[in-house]
């Protein structure tokens, strides 16, 4: 087994609790890391044995810009996906960011993680 990680990926997108929050938008982060068999990919030196960077950001940026109203349920969008188009993914986590949060105070970022195992919490 082995990692991959696509770490401090940012968009501008409209999700929010808050219809305001919808209409003006503001900066997410995401952290993508994945648990998967690297020995095929490590040997053959061939794209099509490993999880595909380039597509695994398109997955990512597709449900960013759909809207949701929390952070929850945008990680678990991104971990359906992620399952879905990458069955050799044995276990996925996804950290969302939301920057700068309404809260009425000085906040940096809100921030939740999911996890996921193949076969766990998903349609197979």
């Amino acid at each position: 087994m082995g990692q991959i990680a696509l770490e401090g990926l940012e968009f501008f997108a409209f999700h929010g609790y808050y219809d305001e929050e919808q209409k003006i938008g503001n900066k997410y982060g995401i952290d993508l890391h994945l648990k998967t068999d690297l020995h095929a990919a490590g040997a053959s030196d061939k794209l099509a044995e490993t999880v595909n960077y380039e597509v695994l950001y398109r997955v990512t940026l597709e449900e960013m810009q759909r809207p949701a109203r929390l952070l929850e349920h945008l990680a678990h969008r991104i971990l359906d996906r992620v399952m879905q188009e990458f069955p050799q993914v044995r276990r996925a986590q996804v950290s969302v960011s939301k920057f700068n949060p309404p809260l009425g105070g000085i906040c940096h970022r809100a921030r939740v993680t999911l996890v996921r195992k193949r076969g766990q919490g998903q349609q197979q």
